[in-house]
C-alpha cells in the first residue's frame, strides 16, 4: 500500500516539474495567450515597423518602374534596398521575441491603377498609428510629387520608432535599432525631410 502512495506522490511530482520547464512555458505562454516576451514599446515598433517596411519596399519596386523623375527613382531604389535588408533581420527579431511577423492585418501594396488601391494606400498609410493618417490620402494615379512625400511620411514613422528602440532594455532590440536608424534618418533628408534643431542624437 505505501509503495502505490509513493508512486502516485512520485508521477504528480515529476509532472509538475516538467510543466515548470522554461522552454515549456515560453511555447505555452505564446500559444495560449499570444503573448509576447517583449515590452510595450518594443511590441509597437514590431505592429508599426513590421506593417510599413514590407509595403514600402513593394511600393518603391513600383515606382522604380513608373517614376518619371530620376529623383523619385534614385528615392525608390534606396527605400527598396532599406527597407529589404531590415526584413529578415525584423522576422529574426520577432521570432525570438515571440511576436506574430508578418503583421496581421497590414495593409499589401496593390499598384494605384488596380480596382481598390485608394484603399490599400490609405489603409498603409493609418496602419497601426493614428499619428500617421493625419491629412496623408493619396488618389488613383501615381505622381513622383506623392510618392517623394508618402516616403518622408512613413520614414518619419519609422525613425521615430527607431529612436524609441533605441532606448529599449533588450540587448538585441537596441542593437537593431541603433544598426538601422541612421539608414532610415538619410531616408527621410532624400525625401526632404528636415530634423528637428531639439532633436536629441
Amino acid at each position: 500500500m505505501k509503495f502505490n502512495t509513493l508512486f502516485v506522490a512520485g508521477l504528480c511530482a515529476s509532472a509538475l516539474l516538467a510543466s515548470c520547464n522554461p522552454q515549456t512555458a515560453k511555447e505555452n505562454q505564446l500559444k495560449y495567450t499570444h503573448t509576447s516576451l517583449v515590452d510595450g514599446d518594443a511590441f509597437r515598433f514590431f505592429q508599426v515597423v513590421g506593417g510599413k517596411v514590407v509595403y514600402e519596399a513593394d511600393y518603391a519596386a513600383y515606382v522604380e518602374t513608373v517614376a518619371s523623375s530620376s529623383q523619385a527613382k534614385q528615392l525608390a531604389a534606396k527605400v527598396k534596398e532599406v527597407y529589404t535588408a531590415i526584413i529578415p533581420t525584423l522576422d529574426s527579431l520577432a521570432i525570438v521575441n515571440q511576436v506574430d511577423f508578418p503583421i496581421k492585418g497590414a495593409a499589401v501594396f496593390t499598384a494605384p491603377n488596380d480596382k481598390g488601391a485608394e484603399e490599400v494606400h490609405s489603409a498603409a498609410d493609418s496602419t497601426l498609428s493614428n499619428h500617421t493618417a493625419v491629412g496623408h490620402t493619396h488618389g488613383d494615379v501615381y505622381s513622383d510629387e506623392s510618392y517623394i512625400h508618402h516616403v518622408q511620411h512613413e520614414a518619419a514613422a519609422i525613425k521615430d520608432q527607431l529612436e524609441r528602440l533605441s532606448r529599449n532594455t533588450d540587448l538585441g532590440l537596441r542593437t537593431f535599432a541603433e544598426e538601422n536608424l541612421e539608414k532610415v534618418k538619410e531616408l527621410f533628408k532624400l525625401a526632404g525631410g528636415k530634423e528637428d534643431a531639439h532633436a536629441h542624437h
